[in-house]
């Protein structure tokens, strides 16, 4: 009978790897086309991996928790047919056939260059590392004769993910590094200061009897790694500017319930922020990029990462494909979906990739500026403050006069890699004139 190798799909350029968080079936059982086989779980999104063929699945490469690298064999489906017995074919083999792809975010790491210059580790003999093992290892610098001496407590003598951070812990509690440490001192003074820097990061928290320990959530965890990898890989600076969005206030308030009454959609400020960042992304391309290595990639499309707030207090950013292309109704009924499916938890992969650069709105929680993280690869991220109502001085031909306007803060944080002040300066201020020149008659 024919088999099919049921894949892990590519989720976007920036997803080079999921987290099987649990299998909806077991080797044996039926399958029909596009009846999910299993749950993924990305730094992104949850999704559920559909089967593309008929068939009866007959196994399983991989088991929960495991992470699995885009393109990487996850299960193998009879197609016409029914499991005949237990396969015999070891896990290990499709993880050696497949190269570890690397993700753009990280190819302009200093740190992942000089760890790649390393032997990897890689399964031996009886025993089979899963990606997340080896991963931890290539990260602390632990040899492959180092790892195969790690005790097991998983199935068949499996190192587990608790088994290496263990191992991990207790290394780096051994007295034998402190007195090489001592030994190169002479040589290198700064060699002592970051061994205990290093020593004081890894020190546990103390605590006492009242108070409580909350684990992390898998997914706060994600979002955790990917805000220290932002911070470690891109030159973060910020630009701030205060806009006049008067008219736009008084405008919306005017039309929003006669749009709600055609369209059956709610009219927010959202949508037409994104409009005109969309606009003056279009008119500073060069803000629309990723950076690679030592190459920059000019982006064609303009597509709108929007943070949106999850029920359980996480962020999420769905993206708005072309949103240069929208009229405020498109992106106004695009804003609305995609908030609306965040909240429920329906995102689909496609939903969250392929992000050129984001929007958050922190006035939502009161703040009326901040300085927010960038969004890899991407190399910019705007933060929209709370509109707040407040005495200011107001310009007209008859002259200067203090009035009651309707202001906010804009804070851009960009990549000064490739952004400078000046490109990060000029493109705020552009959707700053946007928004001051609404069009008080405009019709929806």
């Amino acid at each position: 009978m024919a088999k099919f190798e049921l894949k892990l799909p590519k989720m976007g350029e920036s997803v080079a790897e999921a987290t099987i968080t649990s299998w909806l079936k077991n080797v044996g059982d039926t399958i029909e086309a596009d009846e999910a086989v299993f749950e993924i779980a990305t730094d992104k999104v949850d999704s559920e991996v559909p089967s593309e063929v008929d068939g009866v699945l007959i196994e399983k490469l991989f088991d929960v928790d495991d992470v699995v690298q885009v393109g990487q064999t996850i299960a193998v489906i009879e197609i016409n047919g029914e499991a005949g017995g237990s396969i015999e074919t070891p896990k290990a083999e499709p993880v050696k056939e497949i190269a570890e792809p690397i993700a753009v975010a990280e190819v302009s790491k200093t740190v992942v260059a000089a760890k790649e210059t390393a032997t990897p580790v890689v399964s031996s003999g009886d025993r089979f590392y899963s990606p997340l093992v080896r991963n931890i290892a290539k990260q602390e610098g632990i040899s492959q004769t180092e790892l195969d001496s790690v005790f097991g407590s998983g199935k068949d003598g499996r190192v587990t993910k608790n088994d290496i951070l263990s191992y991990i812990e207790n290394r780096g509690s051994q007295p034998a590094p402190v007195k090489e440490v001592a030994q190169e001192a002479p040589k290198a003074a700064s060699a002592p200061a970051k061994t205990v820097e290093k020593k004081k990061e890894a020190a546990p928290v103390v605590a006492n009897g009242e108070d409580e320990i909350i684990e992390m959530t898998r997914m706060g965890k994600l979002i955790a790694h990917h805000m220290v990898e932002s911070v470690q890989t891109s030159a973060h600076v910020q630009s701030f500017i205060e806009a006049d969005v008067t008219k736009i206030w008084n405008w919306r308030k005017k039309v929003k319930d006669g749009f709600f009454k055609r369209e059956g959609e709610n009219l927010t400020f959202t949508p037409i922020f994104m409009e005109a960042v969309a606009k003056a992304l279009r008119d500073f391309p060069m803000m629309n990029i990723s950076l690679q290595g030592d190459t920059i990639v000019k982006k064609k499309h303009i597509n709108l990462g929007m943070a949106a707030a999850l029920g359980n207090g996480n962020l999420i950013v769905p993206v708005i494909k072309d949103a240069d292309q929208l009229n405020l109704v498109g992106m106004t009924k695009k804003v609305n979906d995609l908030a609306g499916r965040a909240r429920d938890n329906k995102l689909k992969p496609d939903d969250i990739a392929g992000g050129t650069y984001t929007v958050t709105n922190v006035g939502t929680f009161g703040s009326i500026m901040g300085t927010p993280i960038i969004n890899q690869p991407q190399v910019g991220i705007l933060a929209l403050g709370a509109i707040r109502k407040v005495p200011a001085v107001v310009e007209t031909p008859e002259g200067d006069f203090i009035g009651i306007r309707y202001r906010m803060f804009l804070s851009h944080s960009y990549d000064h890699r490739v952004v400078n002040g000046a490109l990060g300066g000029q493109f705020v201020k552009a959707v700053k004139d946007y928004l001051e020149a609404w069009d008080s008659n405009r019709e929806i």
